[in-house]
């Protein structure tokens, strides 16, 4: 049974960090391409960052990029969301993802439908 465990979300002000975390299990992770997306109340679900399997490549969504950071360690089924200067439109409930089709071209990234498993989410909530 495949299972995705997210943690690390909380109540911060804005400015400050976090670290998202997603542990994977029941899967071979390496072998899985892995996405953040979120989901704010009364919105659709919008991609975050993705990374490919081994870890060479990132992805980031306009509004994150150069605040947030994306990382993996296949050692340990992890991949991490580092979310820094945040701001109160980050708020939202994040969820991880996992995809074993290949990306053959960035939009891939960045479609939801494409994903395989996902997490049950965790929330973040930013203060002004």
């Amino acid at each position: 049974q495949v299972q995705l465990v997210e943690s690390g979300g909380g109540l911060v002000q804005a400015g400050e960090s976090l670290r998202l975390s997603c542990v994977a299990s029941g899967l071979t992770f390496s072998t899985y391409g892995m996405g953040w997306f979120r989901q704010a109340p009364a919105k659709e679900r919008e991609f975050v960052a993705a990374i490919t399997r081994n870890g060479a490549t990132t992805y980031y969504a306009d509004s994150v990029k150069g605040r947030f950071t994306i990382s993996r360690d296949n050692a340990k089924n992890t991949v991490y969301l580092q979310l820094n200067s945040l701001k109160p439109e980050d708020t939202a409930v994040y969820y991880c993802a996992a995809d074993f089709n290949p990306w053959l071209k960035v939009t891939n990234t960045y479609d939801s439908r494409r994903y395989d498993y996902w997490g049950q989410g965790t929330q973040v909530t930013v203060s002004s």
